[in-house]
């Protein structure tokens, strides 16, 4: 099962956006590493209502965009172990 396959077009812009996002809080070192994807997910969330208007199908883009985002994060990390 691919999960980008449910996440529509318009939403695939907020992934590096949350990546982005992700590393800069990361470098904070204020903010611990477990309350990273909470923090991602609103920002996911807000960005997807932004994009496609507040609706159901807003938040639940926004929260796949997350879980991609934070999947693609712990693949590359495991890829340079």
């Amino acid at each position: 099962m691919e999960i980008l396959e449910y996440i529509i077009e318009n939403a695939l812009i907020l992934i590096p956006a949350l990546y982005v996002i992700g590393l800069i809080i990361k470098g904070t070192e204020k903010v611990l590493d477990k309350y990273i994807p909470v923090i991602l997910l609103v920002f996911g969330i807000i960005g997807a209502i932004a994009l496609l208007g507040f609706n159901i199908n807003s938040i639940i883009q926004g929260i796949l965009v997350t879980g991609v985002t934070v999947y693609a994060n712990q693949l590359i990390k495991q890829a340079n172990k």
